[in-house]
């Protein structure tokens, strides 16, 4: 009997191994209902810990940009590339944690992102005061970098955001790092540097003309994981415009950022 029981043991642990090594997907509610279930297709960012943080939200929309009597919302599109950027990273195997919330937008393929004050800090209310609400989103990913840094050999932070500047002035995608910062210099590098190839092989005729700098950005200064500051276009130039209004432009920018923390993760 006592063998018949440690058989039974055996096949129940066995078939409970063989259940997780057969899970190959997740769900993530943020995605909304269309793109909820996470296909797990890759592992190339296995052991890799990812905190995405769109800019703004809540309260404040960020820069706005106008396409005749539409307005563009800063933080509507940012999220929209950080949430196709969650998913890209999820489906390679990696952790990720996505820190500006909205419970009911998803990935949306609408040109025109409806705006509105919904977003959250993880469920928090953002608050209206820029030093309170930069310090909210530092603080979570903190919180979860404490728990985390040990059981993963790469956490990165990144944060998405879209310039303002004036309506003639046409901007490629750019990167900041903290000052001082070598691992984040090699990530802002190895991110400029996919961008160029892609560029290359899209729009050959046209070169890419983003930058790589350091600036003592309070997000980049008071986290404690690597992080990169990504400024996404100019939201007032038509030309810009385009990589935001069109969602395959967004998914676009989101398997770009992808490409580039792969490259990044396997040099550690």
């Amino acid at each position: 009997m006592n063998i018949r029981h440690r058989l039974l043991s055996f096949l129940l642990c066995l078939s409970a191994a063989l259940c997780v090594g057969a899970q190959k997907s997740c769900d993530e509610p943020l995605f909304g209902k269309r793109l909820a279930k996470v296909t797990i297709n890759g592992k190339r960012l296995k052991g890799a810990c990812f905190y995405i943080v769109s800019g703004h939200g809540g309260p404040d929309p960020g820069a706005i940009g106008k396409v005749g009597k539409h307005e563009l919302h800063e933080d509507e599109y940012a999220y929209d590339v950080a949430l196709r950027l969650a998913r890209q990273l999820m489906q390679e195997g990696a952790e990720v944690h996505i820190i500006i919330q909205d419970s009911k937008d998803g990935i949306r393929d609408e040109a025109y992102l409806s705006n509105s004050k919904r977003e959250t800090c993880m469920g928090q209310p953002i608050p209206l005061n820029q030093v309170e609400r930069l310090q909210q989103r530092c603080t979570a990913i903190d919180k979860l970098y404490r728990k985390e840094q040990k059981r993963y050999r790469y956490c990165r932070a990144i944060f998405l955001h879209v310039d303002s500047r004036s309506k003639g002035t046409q901007t490629d995608v750019f990167f900041y790092h903290a000052p001082g910062s070598a691992n984040g210099k090699q990530l802002a590098q190895t991110m400029m540097r996919t961008f160029e190839s892609k560029y290359g092989q899209h729009q050959p005729n046209r070169g890419f003309r983003g930058t790589v700098s350091e600036r003592n950005l309070y997000v980049l200064r008071n986290t404690r994981p690597v992080g990169l500051f990504v400024e996404l276009g100019n939201i007032q130039n038509s030309f810009d415009q385009k990589r935001f209004v069109l969602s395959s432009n967004r998914q676009a920018l989101a398997k770009w950022l992808m490409e580039g923390f792969i490259t990044d993760f396997s040099k550690h």
